[in-house]
Formats: structure tokens, sequence, C-alpha cells
């Protein structure tokens, strides 16, 4: 139970990773308030112990206000909401990059700004202060993507967001961390891949680019959220984690 006695907020915890690292962070003890925009998704956590659900917004500044206020403590925070765009330079609108930018990026800024003092407060009083984990990916300023120009140049944001809230709160108890995952075998995958002309090629085509052969599974990058949730990463901040099937390599 390395996480018991913790609480932890999940964003676009309905399905994919957010919901495996949700059921993982509950198995490991902690209490868990997983929350999705979509109402219908978080009826999946009926009966599972240590998970409260709400339905939150994260396009909505207030409504995550509201969110991190209504809790009695915040050890554990997950940002895992975003969005994939497809296309490059020339085919990008400006609709298209705000609304990653304010999904993949902005969100997070909002929520790290709602919770950050509540963990200083924390770490002040108990010396248990609370780590902070951002969904970045691969494709970012990590590795460029064909196909990936705003989801990549957003997600690079990601990382530099991270490395700069870790630097300034190394000394007051918040650890913030990135994980960069390849490609995962997710619900939101799926639409995208039914969105092909010909979805059996391509999904044929995300896993050539897997120097594994095969998809990651949601549940295997559920893990190392887990462990930067824990005090077993009480000495990292800052990083950005690859769970990349060897895609950096």
């Amino acid at each position: 139970m390395r996480l018991k006695g913790k609480t932890a907020l999940v964003t676009a915890a309905g399905q994919g990773i957010g919901q495996a690292a949700a059921l993982a962070m509950a198995a490991e003890g902690a209490t868990v308030y997983a929350t999705d925009v979509n109402a219908e998704l978080l009826k999946a956590y009926v009966g599972v112990e240590n998970v409260h659900t709400a339905v939150l917004n994260v396009l909505d500044k207030h409504a995550i206000a509201a969110q991190v206020a209504s809790m009695d403590r915040i050890d554990i925070v997950f940002n895992c909401a975003g969005f994939v765009h497809n296309g490059n330079i020339e085919l990008a609108t400006d609709e298209d990059w705000e609304f990653a930018f304010n999904l993949n990026a902005r969100s997070q800024f909002w929520m790290i700004q709602a919770v950050v003092p509540r963990m200083v407060a924390q770490f002040a009083q108990d010396g248990r202060g609370g780590s902070i984990i951002n969904m970045a990916s691969v494709c970012s300023s990590v590795k460029g993507l064909p196909n990936r120009f705003i989801y990549g140049t957003s997600k690079a944001a990601v990382i530099g967001l991270t490395k700069s809230v870790a630097a300034d709160y190394v000394r007051q108890g918040v650890r913030c961390n990135a994980i960069c995952p390849g490609t995962v075998d997710t619900p939101s995958l799926q639409d995208r891949i039914n969105s092909y002309a010909d979805p059996v090629q391509a999904r044929q085509d995300f896993i050539n680019r897997q120097p594994m052969g095969r998809l990651a599974q949601a549940a295997e990058i559920a893990p190392i959220v887990t462990f930067l949730a824990s005090d077993e990463s009480i000495f990292a901040t800052g990083n950005a984690y690859m769970v990349d099937g060897g895609m950096t390599i």
C-alpha cells in the first residue's frame, strides 16, 4: 500500500491512461478523485473502493478551482486530459492550435496554480508536500513525429511547464514530473484509427512505428504514475519519463 494516506486527483479518468492510473493508485491505498468531462464514463467506478468521482471540465478555470477547494487534502495530481490533432503546419488552423494549447497545456497550468498553495501549506504543516504528474508525450521536445505539429508543440510546452514548476518549488515540498508515453492502445487512439480511410492499415502503421512491434496498454503506463505519486520517487523532480517502447533509443 505505497499510497496509503494520500489523496489523488486525476483528470480524464473516464477511460484510457487516466482510468488505469486512477485504479492503480486506488489499489495502492490512495483516496482517488477520478474526474472527467463525461459523466457516463465515470459510472465505471461504481463500487470501486477508494474512488470518488466528479464531473470536471478542465477547460473551465473556475470549475478546476471549485474541485480543488472541495477536497480536504491533495497529495497527488495527475493531469491526464489531452487531445491529439493530426496534420502538419500547413494544415494547422488557429482554432485547432487554440484548442490544443487550452486542453493540453493551459488546463495543467490552471490545475497546478490551484493546487500548489495547498501542497506548499501541507509541507509547512506536516512535512508532506505533493507530487504533480503531467501527461506529456514522446512526441514533444523529445521527438518529432510526422503529422503531429500542433500536438507535439503543445506537449513540448508541457515539458517546459513541468520543469519550471519543479524549479520554483523544489525547496517547498512540491515535486513536478512528466510522463512521455509512446503509442498507447486507448479508446481515443481507436477513434483516430477509425477516422482513416483504411483503419486496419492505420492500426498497423501505428504498430510499425513502435520498436517493440506492438502498442502499449494503458495498464503498462499506470505503474510510472504510481511510482511518481509515491514516496519511492521522493528525490525525483523536473523529469520527463519516457515510457515509449523504445521509440527514443
